[in-house]
């Protein structure tokens, strides 16, 4: 059961397009994330997923649509809007991206240093806290060298949601894991989305992460959502392409012929 919070979304986008060149990777991409809900977005490799996430983050303007974060439009081409937005958001990324040069406390603080005047006492106390809901107890002084694929990631997610954000984006969060630290991660995605309220878009292809994290999956596929929905509307949904994504039959990767063949005599000259 969702436990999405009414009222106005964390997330919204209306009618996303992305082009590169002549091919089209997205086209009327359209959803919402709400306050408290863990939202997946999901695909096959090449369906769009990495772009997107881009583009929520504002590093890339889409071709067209709109993209709102905390009930503001982002403007792509305003990098000190940009740059307020990001102040209040958490990304936690695939492979964890701690500085090699800093111990495991000093990349987790370094948010609080950068955009607050808290003192180093202060600072030094809630990057413990995260590092104890993160179960790094005792691994503060450690360089990231030393830290396994599983204590990297969440040492990652501590300094993500280190300065408390309404809206946290993670990628890929069981990628590379065996299924003990996948699992335990996946529990601390579901204790930071009940314990600091927290709404959460995550991208992956691991659909038992997915079916146990999210209060809403969308799938995309042929450079659109091909569903969008509930865990049992997603479970139960017939079109071809989700199915054998869900059965993992190589289905998903559905390709149209007519682009095929555009796609290879497209330098062929006459």
């Amino acid at each position: 059961m969702s436990t999405a919070c009414a009222g106005a979304p964390v997330l919204e986008v209306r009618g996303l397009a992305s082009s590169f060149g002549r091919g089209t990777v997205l086209d009327d991409v359209s959803f919402s994330v709400g306050t408290r809900e863990i939202f997946v977005i999901m695909g096959a490799s090449g369906a769009g997923k990495t772009t997107l996430f881009r583009h929520l983050l504002g590093l890339v303007a889409p071709t067209r649509g709109t993209v709102e974060v905390l009930g503001e439009g982002l403007d792509y081409g305003d990098r000190a809007a940009l740059f307020r937005m990001r102040k209040q958001i958490g990304v936690a990324f695939q492979h964890g991206a701690l500085l090699n040069s800093l111990s495991v406390i000093d990349n987790i603080e370094l948010p609080l240093r950068q955009h607050t005047r808290l003192d180093r006492t202060t600072m030094r106390i809630m990057s413990r806290m995260k590092l104890e809901l993160m179960n790094l107890t005792g691994c503060e002084d450690l360089m990231p060298a030393q830290l396994s694929g599983g204590m990297l990631k969440r040492a990652g997610l501590a300094r993500a949601v280190i300065m408390d954000p309404r809206l946290l984006f993670f990628d890929e969060p069981s990628a590379g894991l065996d299924p003990t630290n996948a699992a335990e991660l996946d529990t601390l995605i579901l204790k930071l989305r009940d314990a600091q309220r927290m709404s959460i878009v995550v991208v992956t292809h691991e659909l038992e992460s997915a079916f146990k994290i999210a209060d809403r999956i969308m799938i995309l596929g042929g450079g659109g959502v091909r569903a969008l929905g509930t865990l049992a509307e997603i479970r139960a949904h017939p079109d071809p392409y989700v199915r054998a994504l869900l059965e993992r039959r190589s289905g998903a990767h559905d390709v149209d012929a007519d682009d095929y063949l555009e796609r290879l005599t497209a330098a062929i000259d006459d």
